[in-house]
């Protein structure tokens, strides 16, 4: 179940990155409330999975979904970069995150 809080929370803090770019473009009170609650599902979610895992791993994981995933997102959803590098650097993003899973 650890994990599973884990990954929740990384989708969360993707969720979160996209909504402040979202916030950066119409600054009300709808985007910032939606940002900070997608923040604070990450948090809470990133708390839970610590109760069980290493702070290290949890930590790592967690940013590493979410730097992939917003980056990602940003490719989608605000036509950025879609560079084979970019691309090439996200999969070793992910591949660490899924490496540090298999030797925790």
């Amino acid at each position: 179940m650890n994990w599973f809080f884990l990954i929740l929370a990384g989708v969360f803090e993707m969720t979160g990155v996209a909504l402040i770019n979202k916030f950066n473009k119409t600054r009300n009170w709808k985007s910032f409330l939606l940002m900070t609650i997608g923040f604070a599902l990450s948090f809470a979610f990133l708390s839970l999975a610590m109760i069980t895992l290493p702070m290290g791993t949890a930590y790592a994981v967690w940013t590493g979904i979410g730097a992939s995933g917003g980056a990602i997102l940003g490719m989608v959803l605000y036509n950025e970069s879609r560079s084979l590098l970019r691309i090439v650097c996200i999969g070793l993003v992910l591949t660490s995150a899924v490496g540090l899973k298999l030797v925790s």
